[in-house]
């Protein structure tokens, strides 16, 4: 196991004794960054947060926001020798994070409830209790790097590639970055493990789930018809012709580039191109025609405060595990922007974040709006900027 130096912590610029606040979820990554941080002598407070009712976590064993996840925050603290709190935020959670999920699917969008969490509950609620308790600092076990410049703040990819959750962090400015700490981001997972076990850890194997915290059964569909059972109307299913192939119980059960569960019977497969709340409609296509040119995006964020110029050359992520591709950025208001793709890409998706790297570093991005299409992109005047 090679050594933990302040490089590779992100605590070079942290005050000896500094007071830090770490968010600890009973899960193996914020117990270690809990247990680096309290090692090297600085004032660490464990803080769980209480986010889902028991009826939302009846059943889990892992992830966060369970009781149990509690107890294994507490034993890691008692062994740590560290105070332990849980801060109750059940009900800004379900105001800040649940009911935007819940619209976000009736409106025929697929949402990206991770990323309000840490915006609203992680990087916002959590930061103003930590700074009512006197802490310099907030660290958390996200798999990110945060690196100060000459210039402030950067927001970096972990060094796993196959952890890292950068994209998820987004909207973090500069305010945010220089409070926050991410102790385990330029660890592999397995290096994470292995300090555990080092420190006797009850965490050290414990699974991780894979689920989002308020569903942990995964039926997302299930969750929002009950949440809003009256809101939800069936509608029809057409091909991109018009024609109705089939009929369905509510928009909320598709997100586009889905081909599994839409249930009509083809002579192709076929993938859902388009979610119409408004009609109740959803539009289906073959996979050849799903490609879109870029797309459309509002609540445009930007690491560095100010938005790269336009044209810039970046790399685009338009969901969480997607491989990031060649493109270029406009801003088209104070809040929103375009991206053109530099080759077509399937399942632009409305209501995921379209996260902006250049290199490792994330320097902004914002919530898709719509996809554009070849047509759109001539129209708007964009085409030539985007081939040259």
């Amino acid at each position: 196991m090679r050594g933990l130096s302040d490089d590779i912590l992100g605590t070079r610029e942290v005050p000896t004794g500094a007071r830090i606040v770490v968010a600890m979820s009973g899960g193996v990554d914020s117990s270690v960054a809990a247990a680096v941080l309290a090692e090297r002598g600085y004032e660490v407070i464990g803080m769980s947060l209480r986010l889902a009712s028991e009826s939302s976590s009846a059943g889990r064993s892992s992830g966060c926001c369970s009781l149990d996840d509690f107890r294994d925050a507490a034993r890691v603290a008692e062994i740590l020798g560290i105070p332990h709190y849980v801060l109750d935020m059940r009900e800004a959670f379900h105001r800040a994070v649940i009911a935007p999920f819940v619209e976000e699917y009736l409106a025929g969008r697929t949402p990206s409830p991770c990323i309000l969490c840490n915006r609203e509950i992680k990087f916002g609620a959590l930061h103003r209790k930590a700074r009512e308790l006197g802490a310099t600092y907030v660290a958390t076990g996200h798999y990110a790097v945060r690196e100060r410049s000459d210039h402030g703040y950067r927001l970096l990819r972990a060094a796993d590639p196959a952890k890292d959750q950068s994209y998820f962090l987004f909207e973090m400015g500069q305010a945010q970055l220089a409070e926050t700490l991410f102790p385990v981001g330029r660890l592999s997972k397995e290096e994470v493990r292995r300090v555990a076990e080092a420190k006797g850890l009850p965490v050290a194997h414990k699974p991780e789930s894979q689920e989002i915290c308020f569903v942990p059964d995964g039926r997302y569909a299930d969750f929002v018809a009950k949440q809003a059972p009256e809101r939800v109307r069936p509608g029809v299913i057409r091909d991109e012709s018009g024609r109705e192939i089939g009929r369905h119980q509510g928009v909320h059960r598709f997100t586009v580039g889905q081909r599994r569960g839409i249930g009509v019977a083809a002579s192709e497969p076929l993938y859902v191109s388009t979610v119409d709340a408004t009609t109740a409609t959803v539009v289906t296509a073959p996979r050849e025609r799903l490609p879109r040119r870029g797309l459309e995006a509002r609540g445009a964020r930007w690491t560095s405060g100010h938005p790269e110029p336009d044209g810039t050359a970046v790399e685009v992520r338009i969901r969480h595990r997607h491989r990031p591709v060649a493109a270029r950025v406009y801003t088209t208001g104070d809040d929103h922007l375009r991206v053109l793709f530099e080759s077509p890409e399937p399942a632009v998706t409305p209501g995921q974040a379209a996260v902006l790297y250049k290199g490792d570093q994330v320097v902004g991005g914002g919530w898709i709006e719509r996809a554009l299409g070849e047509d759109d992109v001539v129209a708007s005047g964009f085409r030539e900027a985007a081939c040259e």
